[in-house]
């Protein structure tokens, strides 16, 4: 299945946190499996039903065939972390071993799923997360999470209650602890700026259109930002205060990401992919075939790529111009994150149930790095 999105109207947040969820991954990640989207757009069964009825079985470590992934980051010596429908996962060992470190039962974040899962450029050890209600009796409080140990232990720095509903999270490239994110109900206003790592946060500026698909604070660029939408993208050099349309745009960008600083950025929307190798100033359409989507780039290859439709995923060697089909592999296809230390080692999550695979360039296989139990 192709990733075909034409991403052309924005329907106001309505009042259930589960619908406003669906909406985000319809505009998000659009092409996605139908399951996907219903699954996070409605509570699941067993969630609503009485304290009778059995719990549903483990298939895996990371709970029931019910999962799904959210999010997925890979980290220097071997650290990976899982953003997941139910639960925060964490592995310190490349994938032998895995630990809930957040949103089951006990722990904090108990009942919410997280989602948009990112790391400072400027401190790798410090994350951030959002979340919803994953369940009907979450007792976690809704808001943005942060970590400051690279995902061991998280703290709330905001909630939603106090901030408003949040879409995206993405940290600044001005101190460690800048962090942008975006309130769709506020429309061309949204975005907003924390330096105090999400406790408190102002308004930037005007926004060229709304809503905000993506972002990317540039690396090694201090106040330059892009965002993507529906009507395109846009660049700003003060923090977001004033914005210049970026031109040669054709539909919707949304997803932006780089290797790093002065490394070229790329750019997946409506027509295909698009590269800049002058900072966010220009971008040149590179490959026009397919669209692809959960782009990740080798910070130590800058020119290596690798992205997924919805039933493959795809490597490029040449900064986005051609790609090749990985070894196909069965399930949902959802996240994708390169190995910053190694580029011919790729990390796949898989939803329904969740797994995640490791693809090794050298010998050409997937090998599983699912818990057992």
């Amino acid at each position: 299945m192709q990733i075909q999105r034409t991403l052309q109207h924005w329907k106001p947040l309505v009042v259930s946190m589960h619908k406003i969820y669906l909406k985000r991954l319809s505009l998000l990640f659009s092409g996605l499996l139908v399951l996907l989207l219903v699954s996070c757009g409605t509570l699941n069964s067993s969630d609503t039903q009485q304290a009778a009825t059995p719990v549903p079985m483990r298939v895996n470590g990371f709970g029931t065939a019910a999962n799904h992934t959210h999010s997925l980051a890979a980290f220097p010596n071997n650290v990976l972390i899982l953003a997941s429908h139910y639960g925060l996962f964490r592995s310190a060992d490349g994938g032998k071993s895995w630990t809930m470190v957040a949103a089951g039962p006990g722990q904090l974040m108990d009942g919410l799923m997280t989602e948009s899962l990112v790391a400072s450029p400027l401190n790798p050890q410090r994350l951030y997360v959002l979340t919803l209600p994953a369940v009907s009796h979450a007792k976690g409080t809704l808001g943005l999470y942060t970590s400051t140990d690279q995902g061991r232990t998280w703290k709330l720095a905001v909630s939603t209650a106090s901030l408003g509903n949040m879409f995206l999270v993405q940290p600044g490239n001005d101190n460690p602890d800048e962090v942008y994110t975006y309130l769709p109900t506020l429309g061309e206003l949204g975005l907003k700026v924390s330096m105090d790592a999400g406790e408190h946060f102002t308004v930037t500026g005007t926004l060229p259109f709304a809503p905000v698909l993506s972002m990317l604070a540039i690396p090694g660029a201090p106040g330059h930002l892009l965002v993507g939408g529906n009507d395109g993208m846009a660049l700003s050099t003060d923090g977001g205060a004033h914005w210049q349309p970026v031109q040669g745009i054709s539909g919707a960008i949304f997803q932006v990401t780089t290797s790093g600083p002065k490394g070229p950025i790329y750019a997946s929307g409506d027509a295909g992919i698009y590269a800049s190798q002058d900072g966010g100033k220009t971008f040149a359409l590179v490959y026009a075939k397919n669209p692809l989507s959960a782009l990740t780039v080798s910070p130590m290859q800058p020119q290596v790529l690798y992205g997924k439709t919805g039933t493959g995923i795809y490597r490029s060697s040449d900064g986005g111009h051609s790609w090749k089909a990985l070894p196909p592999i069965k399930g949902n296809l959802t996240n994708l994150a390169v190995d910053p230390e190694n580029a011919s080692l790729l990390y796949l999550a898989i939803s329904y149930p969740t797994e995640v695979y490791r693809y090794d360039q050298t010998s050409s296989a997937w090998s599983s790095l699912t818990p057992k139990s």
